[in-house]
């Protein structure tokens, strides 16, 4: 078959081919009341060929099975036609994928969330073989009685001997009680680790194992003060400290050496550091120094990659390259010279990826004590580096700095070859992350007496086990690898179930084409066979849809059914069931008549309403016709022609005159409103008429005819009369107060004199009565009235004392003359006395009820009075001998400064007792907050209102919204905005410590 054959056949039929053909048929069917087969294949669409080699499963044709498999070798997102990988994956993961490979690689730990810091630290001390080997020397008492040293075993024992690519750190990690969510310092967790240890191991009977971690981490240095005047040293100087690791400063700094150089440096105590010297008796000048008296097995370098800024108080990592060597001397830099030199190679490196200070990943570069080869530990990943801590002559993945060490630009650790930096032309690596250091000293496990028997051979791993650590693991071991076989077993049991399944839908597809119009054929739902087609475990058949209410099926279902052969349903009922069984002859014919009914009469409405639709028109247009004409509601009409694609009346058809309909059952004036008519020619009205009565038969009210001789109705006609009377009388009384009052509607302000007297309102009374008189027009009775005057008079007094509960208006001096000053929130505006009287009469309010105001002017120095009155000084005359005079506001009733001032406690009150309030604090670098947040704190704080990028990007360090109550106290508001921006209270004591110190200086 050519393309384009194939093209047009699959394109949708044209108005006038099937569709004309279908109508044709259904009015024969209408006009005659018979139904033939020949009627029955051409509506159902039998006479169609069958479908061959579209994409999409057509719904107009029952012969098209295209779509509902994928081709050969196809896949599909979901269901039976998936690839293989994906299908399996109901079974979920695979326990082979979880095997270590090859055996005799590192495992790795499971991050349990913020846990890497964690991890990073127990696999050094794993890889350490002196260490682990001691932990496992120890007696079962003790790690019975210790839960510390059982998990820390059974961990190492895991990482050991288990078959697993990685091992679950959850027991250990719930035995420390960490949160898994929060991220830790490593360098801190190691020190509190080894602390704990030591501790635990003291309880153990083996010597060797009593003092494991002092023989491999502990060493021993003396802080030395040395008098320049007589040479002596200080008693202190005498006195020995331990230390397990040795804490350097890295930045300004290029490498390990220069670091160790600026740790042992002599430090001059001159001037105000004056040393006291015992033996002068006096402040001399001194030196000190720091030196080292024993050195550990495994030597220990916390790089100090976090510097405190005290001008932002915040802590910053410092990102710079720094490189270390691969072997270290350091017998040179113990105090006393020693005979032989001490060598240490570098073991291990733990790496901080990211430049953030409390987040970030850590990751650990490994050496094997056995093979030498470097191992990178990322939580459940470890891959193997090579002979270099940083793979062969690159970097791992760790975060780098760019060409001068400033800043992060991509892997930046690195080889670097022999110069004259290192220390004995020795091989030395660079990396911006590197964050602690790890040396092992050579030929030390020899004199540790921890002799390695096995290891090399992994057929006698039972020899370095104890025996219930070694039975416990391989049990796990044979539990694993029977998870593997079963998930296999059952991975070729289910790919075996989904061929089957493919085949058996192939097949029955390809059965399923009925060839002639004369042989048997089943209907089926569509539905369930595209579900048949795609699950594993399909349902069985469900016919009901299909069948309307004489139990048969009906044309309106065509799209959602297809037709099968004998073969093919007999194949699926006898394995799915279910039903109903619907043949060829199961074709509804009294669905068909009635669809031919409903057809015919749609085409009738159709085209009798384009006939109408243009009278209506006209009508709207006000072009009358000769003969009777009758009233439709306006509204009606408009929307009646409004609507499009009409086949049938609808409840749109319905009530032409029920706006028209008084509730006397006559016709309403025009002037009400909604109440608009139009006048229709006779024949439109009874096209309406009879339509609206198809669909609303029970209910006459909304199509009562009215001709154009029908009365209105006379009760609403006088009823109409009266209300547009009342509102031109309310328009009238609106238009007179305006012109009463033209300076006081205006918002005009009165100039206030001495000795007058004045009326007080409030302001929020007189914004109504503005808002009031300014609706006019056909709407002025739909504006509501500002309330009773004298109702609001009234509440401005205190019940107790009926004095005034306000207090009056400021006043100011503008331009030689006393006004009033304009406030934002509710008070008590000044009016005239002539505007008084006039709201009394308009109102109906008796003139007593008032409140008066006078100004009197009094002597006093001051320019500012008790009520805010500002004098303008550029209007006085100085003078020794008379004082200025200042104005005063008194008022009858007088002021009320007891129930006053019990309000505005309350108030206060009510606005300290608040609870989970939000507040929204701005992080600003400077030493004064931006225009636009001091313009956002005055404005109302949205929850969840968004912000465009820009805004988000121009941001000036971050702002945190909190949750605040009444008994929030200061201090405990710091801590919440400490914490929240990244900082501790130990970097806010360190900061407090530095500026008490500068005050001090």
């Amino acid at each position: 078959m050519s393309g384009a054959t194939t093209r047009s056949k699959n394109k949708k039929p044209r108005h006038g081919d099937v569709s004309d053909n279908s109508s044709a048929i259904l009015r024969k069917i209408h006009l005659t009341g018979e139904v033939t087969e020949d009627d029955i294949d051409q509506l159902y669409m039998i006479w169609k060929p069958v479908c061959q080699g579209c994409r999409i499963n057509l719904k107009d044709s029952p012969n098209c099975f295209c779509g509902l498999v994928p081709p050969v070798n196809g896949h599909r997102k979901s269901g039976l036609w998936q690839k293989t990988s994906e299908i399996v994956t109901i079974l979920g993961p695979d326990p082979a994928d979880e095997f270590r490979c090859p055996n005799d690689s590192p495992a790795g730990l499971t991050n349990l969330g913020a846990t890497c810091y964690a991890n990073s630290i127990l696999q050094c001390l794993y890889m350490n073989t002196t260490f682990r080997n001691g932990l496992f020397s120890l007696e079962p008492d003790i790690l019975k009685q210790y839960p510390v040293l059982d998990q820390l075993s059974r961990l190492f024992s895991q990482l050991f001997f288990r078959n697993k690519a990685f091992i679950d750190s959850a027991p250990f990690i719930k035995t420390l009680d960490l949160d898994n969510e929060v991220q830790q310092d490593s360098h801190e967790f190691l020190t509190l680790l080894l602390s704990l240890l030591e501790r635990c191991l003291l309880s153990s009977n083996i010597p060797k194992a009593r003092t494991l971690v002092q023989d491999l981490f502990r060493g021993s240095l003396s802080h030395v003060t040395c008098c320049s005047t007589c040479g002596k040293d200080s008693a202190a100087s005498s006195k020995i400290e331990d230390f397990y690791e040795l804490e350097l400063n890295i930045k300004d700094f290029k490498n390990l050496n220069e670091s160790l150089d600026d740790y042992l440096s002599t430090e001059e105590l001159s001037g105000e550091n004056q040393y006291f010297c015992e033996s002068c008796g006096c402040r001399v000048d001194a030196t000190r120094c720091i030196k080292l008296q024993t050195l550990p097995v495994v030597l220990n370098f916390q790089l100090k990659r976090y510097v405190f800024l005290p001008k932002t108080t915040t802590k910053k990592k410092v990102v710079s390259n720094f490189s270390f060597p691969k072997l270290l001397e350091m017998g040179q830099r113990l105090c006393s010279s020693q005979a032989d030199v001490l060598m240490y190679d570098l073991s291990a490196i733990l790496i901080h990826k990211g430049t953030a200070v409390n987040s970030g990943h850590y990751v650990a570069h490994i050496k094997d004590e056995l093979s030498g080869l470097w191992w990178k530990f990322d939580d459940e990943h470890v891959s193997m580096l090579g002979i270099h801590p940083f793979g062969e002559g690159s970097s791992s993945s760790c975060a780098g700095a760019d060409s001068d060490g400033n800043g992060p630009s991509g892997d930046a650790s690195q080889i670097l070859p022999p110069d004259s930096s290192t220390a004995d032309n020795l091989e030395a690596y660079s990396s911006p992350d590197a964050y602690m250091l790890m040396y092992h000293r050579r030929n030390a496990s020899d004199n540790l007496g921890w002799h390695l028997k096995g290891e090399l051979n992994g057929g006698v791993y039972k020899e370095l086990l104890p025996t219930y650590l070694f039975e416990e693991i391989n049990k796990l071991n044979q539990l694993h690898e029977n998870a593997c076989k079963d998930y296999q077993l059952k991975k070729q049991t289910h790919l075996m179930e989904v061929k089957e399944r493919q085949n058996e839908v192939r097949t029955i597809l390809s059965l399923a084409p009925v060839n002639s119009t004369k042989d048997l054929y089943f209907w089926i739902s569509t539905d369930w066979l595209r579900q048949w087609a795609e699950s594993l475990k399909p349902t069985q058949i469900n016919n009901i849809m299909l069948q309307c209410s004489h139990q048969r099926v009906p044309l309106s279902k065509l799209g959602v059914m297809k037709r099968i052969s004998d073969r093919a349903w007999e194949k699926l009922f006898l394995k799915y069931g279910g039903g109903p069984t619907l043949t060829g002859s199961d074709c509804c014919i009294d669905c068909l008549k009635e669809l031919a009914k409903t057809v015919v009469s749609t085409e009738g409405y159709k085209e009798q309403r384009a006939g109408m639709q243009k009278l209506a028109a006209e009508a709207l247009n006000g072009q009358f016709v000769e003969g009777d004409l009758f009233f439709v509601s306006r509204n009606w009409l408009v929307q009646w022609l409004r609507r499009k694609n009409a086949d049938t009346p609808c409840a749109a058809d319905a009530d032409p005159t029920a706006q028209l309909v008084c509730p006397h059952g006559r016709l309403l004036p025009e002037q009400v409103p909604g109440a608009k008519r139009v006048l229709v020619p006779e024949c439109l009205w009874l096209f309406i008429l009879e339509n609206a009565q198809r669909v609303k038969a029970d209910d006459t009210s909304g199509y009562v005819a009215f001709s154009l001789g029908s009365e209105i109705c006379a009760v609403c006609s006088l009823k109409q009369s009266e209300v547009a009377l009342s509102e031109n009388q309310l328009r009238e009384a609106k238009m007179k107060q305006r012109q009463n009052h033209e300076q006081l509607y205006l918002g005009k302000g009165v100039t206030v004199s001495p000795g007058c007297k004045y009326y007080m309102l409030p302001s929020s009374w007189l914004s109504k009565w503005r808002s009031y008189l300014a609706v006019s027009g056909k709407t002025a009775s739909s504006s509501p009235e500002p309330g009773s005057l004298e109702i609001i008079m009234d509440s401005l007094k205190c019940q107790k004392h009926s004095r005034l509960l306000l207090r009056p208006f400021d006043l100011i001096q503008r331009r030689g003359e006393l006004v009033q000053k304009i406030s934002s929130t509710d008070g008590l505006v000044a009016i005239a006395e002539s505007d008084w009287r006039l709201l009394c009469e308009e109102w109906l309010v008796p003139e007593d009820r008032g409140i008066i105001a006078e100004v009197d002017l009094v002597v006093g120095s001051s320019q500012t009075n008790a009520f805010g009155v500002q004098m303008d000084a550029s209007n006085e005359q100085p003078s020794s001998e008379v004082e200025p005079l200042k104005p005063i506001i008194r008022t009858v009733p007088e002021v009320c400064e007891d129930c006053i001032g019990e309000r505005e406690s309350c108030e206060l009150m009510q606005k300290l007792n608040y609870c989970n309030e939000d507040i929204c604090v701005h992080f600003v670098r400077g030493k004064e907050p931006p225009k636009s947040i001091l313009a956002a704190s005055g404005a109302i704080f949205e929850r969840d209102r968004r912000t465009s990028k820009r805004s988000r990007r121009a941001s000036n360090g971050g702002s945190m919204n909190f949750k605040v109550s009444g008994f929030t106290s200061i201090y405990q508001l710091k801590l919440m905005i400490w914490e929240s921006f990244g900082n501790t209270y130990e970097t806010y004591l360190a900061d407090l410590s530095i500026r008490l110190r500068s005050v001090d200086l």
